[in-house]
């Protein structure tokens, strides 16, 4: 079944009709229970007012016995000594003879016939009704009509130590219309109640369902369209729908930011790429139609730079596609002594202060990447002077760049992180690069779980801090 809806409903009347039979079965049990107690109750009055005579010395011919209650009584040895008016048919007793043997016979007679049994009145002392009385079920045809009657058994002892059985009945008809009444009314009421759940879920279902029909037909115009500019219908409720709807739109406008960068940097890409191409291709094709005016050494840059573009590129695709930094320990010390010690034939020196031993976890190659990206851009921008400190702060390292150029105006100190950037004083490409290796340091910092951050440097340039989470072991395996 592909309907929600349906299956809501499907479910919802399948677990109301189970508790309706339940609570109606409880109900007919109950209600039977209850009717054949009182109808047992009446039995028992009826037998009880025939054993009190019988108690009180009252022959049997001399009980008063109603025709419309059937009432048996039996003497100690089971024969019948009473029977109620028109009483054609008996069944439930134990004695199914309708015959009356007790008349003339009084108790003081059947005392003559038992008197070995004096001191054997039973469960009744002399002149006493027992306080027990036992149920049966059976028939009793009252004047050619035949019904169900609910029996209740009582032993009494006469006066003189007589003992008898008297069973009396009331109808089960009370109880057999109540049970069938209260079935008809279920057989009716249940049918209804289970369409009106079915109804109500349904309703219900659909009302709150609606807005998800509305998210899907607007993503699937979304897929067809690929316009990722539309958003889904938000709800104004609270609930669990409408955080799917706002999660929904965040997810596209992630969707359509990622997708928009994504078209931005091939954009910018492929402007970046075209320039060291065809000033090459341009050096190269002069040189092969004057081989004299080849410049080797500008086709040389050239080629460099459009590896060093190519490289920052594969980076920043992989750093796009989450890769993780490989993992190992490493020595910013002996990174930094590093990076720094290959560039003493540079145009502006670097000093480099005391380097305490400290020790990161990630890739080594990315994280010179960073040092290196950092030590060009102080490098270009400086006036006489690049200054590289490192200390630890608590659980993390603390790695600083200064340089005393003119620094990076505080409006643009977070877009110069922004890929294919180059501010006013650094567009020219020779000198300013593509705008990718600050975007490169923050991407690769923050992969390693840390930040890069820039502010003003006591030497009036810029002061780019690097911040690193610390590993485990000071001292570890370098990688």
């Amino acid at each position: 079944m592909a309907s929600v809806r349906a299956r809501a409903t499907l479910g919802a009347t399948a677990v109301v009709a189970v508790a309706l039979l339940a609570a109606g079965l409880l109900l007919l049990n109950t209600l039977r229970a209850n009717v054949t107690q009182q109808i047992g109750v009446e039995a028992e009055v009826s037998a009880r007012g025939v054993a009190t005579e019988l108690a009180a010395g009252t022959t049997f011919e001399d009980l008063n016995l109603d025709s419309d209650t059937p009432v048996q009584v039996l003497d100690g040895d089971g024969r019948v000594r009473a029977v109620s008016d028109d009483l054609e048919a008996i069944t439930g007793t134990g004695q199914p003879d309708v015959t009356s043997r007790g008349a003339g016979l009084s108790t003081h007679d059947l005392d003559d016939d038992d008197d070995d049994d004096d001191d054997a009145p039973g469960e009744a002392e002399r002149g006493e009704v027992s306080e027990h009385a036992t149920m049966s079920t059976g028939t009793a045809t009252i004047d050619g009509d035949t019904d169900d009657y609910r029996f209740a058994r009582v032993e009494v002892v006469g006066d003189t130590g007589v003992e008898a059985v008297v069973f009396a009945g009331a109808p089960l008809d009370v109880e057999q219309a109540a049970v069938s009444g209260a079935r008809g009314s279920m057989l009716v009421g249940f049918p209804l109640v289970l369409a009106l759940v079915a109804v109500v879920t349904w309703l219900v279902t659909r009302r709150a369902l609606g807005p998800v029909e509305g998210i899907r037909r607007e993503m699937a115009a979304i897929t067809h369209s690929e316009d990722l500019s539309r958003r889904v219908p938000e709800p104004a409720s609270r609930d669990e729908i409408g955080r799917l709807a706002r999660t929904t739109n965040e997810t596209l406008a992630a969707l359509e930011s990622s997708v928009e960068r994504q078209r931005r940097f091939v954009a910018d890409a492929s402007h970046e790429l075209r320039s060291p191409i065809a000033s090459l291709r341009t050096q190269l094709e002069v040189g092969e139609a004057h081989p004299e005016l080849l410049d080797v050494s500008g086709a040389v840059q050239d080629t460099v730079r459009l590896q060093v573009l190519a490289a920052d590129l594969l980076l920043l695709a992989r750093l796009d596609a989450g890769e993780r930094p490989v993992a190992g320990a490493v020595r910013l010390d002996r990174l930094v002594a590093d990076e720094t010690g290959q560039r003493t034939g540079d145009r502006l020196p670097i000093d480099v202060g005391d380097l305490p031993e400290l020790t990161v976890d990630g890739s080594r190659g990315q994280l010179a990447r960073v040092l290196g990206n950092l030590l060009d851009n102080g490098q270009r921008h400086a006036a006489g002077r690049v200054r590289v400190t490192l200390r630890g702060e608590g659980d993390q390292a603390v790695l600083e760049v200064a340089d005393d150029g003119a620094g990076v105006p505080e409006e643009d100190r977070e877009r110069i992180f922004e890929r294919f950037v180059r501010l006013d004083d650094a567009r020219g490409r020779d000198e300013g690069g593509a705008g990718l290796g600050l975007a490169i340091a923050r991407d690769v910092a923050v992969r390693h779980g840390g930040t890069l951050t820039v502010s003003r440097a006591p030497e009036g340039g810029a002061l780019f801090t690097l911040r690193l989470p610390t590993g485990d072991a000071a001292g570890g395996t370098d990688v």
